[in-house]
């Protein structure tokens, strides 16, 4: 397996971009996989959700290509094995949110790895996210639930078309997901400033690095269910598991 300074060194040839003595930033890992952030995310959302787009920026539908797809028990069996998809690693480097993609992003991008923000962003000397261990998961078209999927899914155009048309066709499915091993915090900011972070700790192991007034490194390795952070969207009409 590629180690990450191999996939960061690809990476920087592929986008032409020079990558001495830096992470490379979420943008370019973003732009190299053609991925996008989600718009919120918990331990309970899964592959084939339903997204529109605004021109600017990702909503979820609250609803699911499955529940379309099908019914009684097979739905809770598809949604089950959904549910437990293997995860592997995505091959991508090792990356950061600087304080300005951040600000960019907005609020909604620490939350995404159960870090709470405490105040204004604007008043950090220095804020980021570091992303560490990614893996991804996603359906294929030679397991299941995929096979399953794939094959009610061309009926599904066909039978229920006015559906497909209304809910599917020009809207996006999460075709892959992407989740950290786990995130490191930087927070740096003068003293009295009133800024600060915090963090959900089920399934969290939480490591202080440096903890001061005007400091801060945190450590943040996941286990368990975890949430994804991110996703490769595929246009319904476009849709196909590979």
């Amino acid at each position: 397996m590629a180690t990450n300074q191999q996939l960061s060194e690809l990476m920087a040839l592929d986008l032409g971009i020079n990558l001495i003595n830096r992470r490379p930033y979420a943008k370019e890992v973003f732009k190299w996989q053609d991925i996008d952030l989600l718009p919120h995310s918990s331990t309970d959302t899964l592959l084939c959700e339903i997204y529109e787009w605004n021109g600017r920026n990702w909503r979820t539908t609250n609803n699911n290509l499955i529940g379309y797809l099908f019914s009684g028990q097979q739905l809770t069996d598809i949604k089950n094995q959904l549910m437990n998809v293997t995860k592997h690693s995505a091959l991508i480097p090792d990356f950061e949110f600087t304080k300005d993609s951040m600000i960019e992003y907005g609020l909604a991008l620490p939350s995404l790895f159960n870090i709470g923000v405490n105040g204004n962003i604007n008043q950090a000397k220095n804020f980021s996210v570091r992303v560490n261990g990614v893996t991804k998961s996603r359906i294929t078209n030679i397991d299941s639930p995929g096979i399953e999927i794939l094959q009610n899914y061309s009926a599904f155009t066909q039978s229920k078309s006015k559906t497909y048309r209304k809910n599917v066709k020009f809207n996006y499915l999460s075709a892959s997901l992407f989740y950290a091993e786990s995130v490191e915090i930087f927070l740096e900011k003068e003293s009295g400033v009133g800024l600060n972070v915090s963090f959900q700790t089920t399934n969290v192991n939480v490591e202080a690095k440096v903890d001061t007034d005007t400091k801060k490194h945190f450590v943040l390795k996941y286990s368990g269910n975890q949430a994804p952070f991110a996703a490769k969207f595929v246009k319904g009409k476009d849709f196909d598991v590979d």
